[in-house]
């Protein structure tokens, strides 16, 4: 049985996220912003909102959820939104010093350990108030200072106090464009968690700033993407990712099973997602609001659409038109000025409803351009693969769907086990409506993973080797009189690189025994099988 999950937003980024995710869950389960059921709440729906909620003797539902930062503006913001009265203020953390961490992944850590007492409470108290905990959620960004060095420390921490329980991360990776990234030792803070995230946590899910932003321009139309759409696809993608936690099935319906079909090894947990059709905000409605009835709580679905929606955009539009980079001037003269026309067409139709079926969806979560992870997924093989489908869903679409895959050789596993090719059938929400009949989401192992380590590592070894802007971290107690910190976190996510570049190879069963790691210039885009050999990796997958 499902039991509770504790979550845990840190720093800005954790904070923005976190909030987005708590809008969407209140909604899902019937739950005003003031944590108050609306009517249709009390009825029976099969829904498990002690996964992520408690009801205080008031009746209000409330999260299990810890806010931590180190400076207060993003905690004080969501302190005076709508949902003010939702979380526990037991539960918000806010360093005294009101200074943050200065993007300094080593003042995070520090300042976390030195806060360590009243941090182990909150966390403490929270797990001994929960009747089965399962484990704990975990939101932050790797590139700044509180995120990636107060998460790191308490990575470390929920390891040793609580061994048996599941740590699951959703960490935001930077944009490595030199001339997009925001902060420029991200690459030292990044390298310094991802050891963290490798050695402590059980499950990382990877959410990658570049592949959001791309998809935000490319499929979602948005010229400049906010914070804010960047944050509605990742808590679009958390909600998700939880919801046959939320609404069960006979599968995948808790952290423990989720989590143990997607790593089939202990270091290589680290998990890409694609999502489709996703739309951004405003495009569902409460079901009250569709019957024109009027509640005393406000829903965390109109409160979300309310104050921050921005346009509803839809992720499937149809694929751009082949002029439409191109300047007028190198047009025919037949298309000449006709490109701004095409790009309100183009606003226009991301907006249309599309029909959906279960083949179209669990097509086009195979598709490298709906990947939330900058990590081209042609090249390498799928350790371990989950089509979470929403909706009223028949069981045999599925079996036709995965047969068109197979036939089309859509995916492709590792060469040294058998393929995990797992697809749960969920319910959607009741008090949500959808335009969307049938939804999807992708949780992938994947070896193309390693190319986004080898990013970070490139980013890491560009400054390092120039010593940049090591002083700050010099100041701080952890390397005030060595850096060796620094190569030992760069050791090991090479190692994890190397590691998920052998288990593209059938002898990864030895990796780590005196060889050399693999190199990804002699592996082939797919390993070869013959339509014999694909059917053996491919057996009807257990539908749930």
């Amino acid at each position: 049985m499902t039991g509770s999950l504790i979550s845990l937003s840190i720093g800005q980024c954790g904070n923005q996220i976190g909030s987005e995710f708590w809008k969407i869950l209140t909604a899902e389960h019937g739950i005003g912003a003031d944590g108050l059921p609306v009517d249709e709440a009390q009825e029976d729906v099969g829904d498990r909102k002690d996964v992520f909620f408690y009801q205080a003797d008031d009746e209000r539902f409330v999260p299990r959820a810890l806010l931590l930062d180190l400076e207060p503006r993003v905690v004080r913001s969501i302190q005076s939104s709508s949902h003010r009265d939702l979380f526990n203020a037991e539960n918000i953390f806010v360093s005294k010093e009101g200074g943050g961490a200065g993007n300094n992944w080593a003042s995070g850590y520090r300042q976390a350990e030195e806060n360590a007492e009243v941090l182990l409470d909150m966390i403490d108290r929270e797990a001994d108030n929960s009747d089965s905990l399962e484990g704990f959620v975990l939101t932050h960004s790797i590139a700044g200072g509180t995120g990636s060095g107060m998460g790191s420390y308490l990575l470390e921490r929920m390891n040793d106090h609580y061994p048996k329980k599941l740590v699951q991360s959703y960490s935001v990776f930077p944009n490595w464009e030199e001339d997009q990234s925001d902060v420029v030792v991200q690459p030292y803070n990044s390298v310094l968690t991802l050891k963290r995230l490798a050695c402590n946590a059980d499950c990382v899910v990877v959410v990658d700033n570049t592949a959001l932003n791309r998809i935000a321009v490319d499929r979602l139309k948005i010229p400049n993407p906010s914070v804010h759409h960047i944050n509605s696809l990742v808590s679009t993608v958390m909600a998700s990712s939880t919801i046959t936690l939320r609404y069960p099935g006979y599968a995948n319906n808790d952290l423990c099973g989720l989590v143990a079909s997607l790593a089939p090894t202990p270091r290589c947990h680290f998990l890409m997602t694609g999502y489709t059709p996703l739309t951004l905000a405003a495009d569902t409605t409460t079901t009250s609001e569709n019957k024109g009835e009027n509640h005393h709580h406000n829903t965390a679905e109109q409160s979300y659409a309310n104050e921050t929606s921005p346009p509803s955009a839809n992720i499937d539009s149809p694929d751009t038109d082949e002029f439409e980079s191109i300047p007028d001037s190198a047009l025919p003269a037949s298309r000449r000025g006709r490109n701004a026309s095409y790009a309100r067409a183009d606003a226009a139709s991301s907006n249309l409803v599309r029909k959906t079926s279960v083949l179209d969806v669990m097509r086009r979560l195979t598709q490298p351009k709906n990947m939330m992870v900058s990590a081209n997924t042609r090249k390498g093989c799928y350790l371990a693969l989950l089509n979470i489908i929403q909706g009223d869903v028949d069981p045999a679409e599925v079996h036709k769907a995965l047969l068109r895959i197979r036939e089309r050789r859509l995916v492709s596993f590792i060469p040294w086990g058998p393929a995990s090719f797992n697809v749960a059938l969920s319910r959607k929400s009741p008090f949500v409506h959808h335009k969307h009949k049938v939804s999807g989401l992708l949780m992938a192992n994947h070896t193309c993973i390693h190319q986004l380590f080898a990013k970070t590592l490139v980013a890491y070894d560009r400054i390092r080797k120039r010593g940049a802007f090591i002083d700050n971290y010099r100041r701080e107690p952890m390397f005030a009189n060595s850096l060796d910190e620094f190569d030992d976190a760069r050791e090991t996510v090479a190692s994890l690189k190397d590691e998920y570049l052998c288990a593209e190879t059938p002898d990864y069963i030895n990796w780590g025994s005196n060889q050399e790691p693999a190199s990804a210039d002699l592996l082939p885009d797919h390993p070869t099988q013959d339509d014999s050999d694909l059917a053996a990796l491919m057996p009807p997958p257990p539908i749930s």
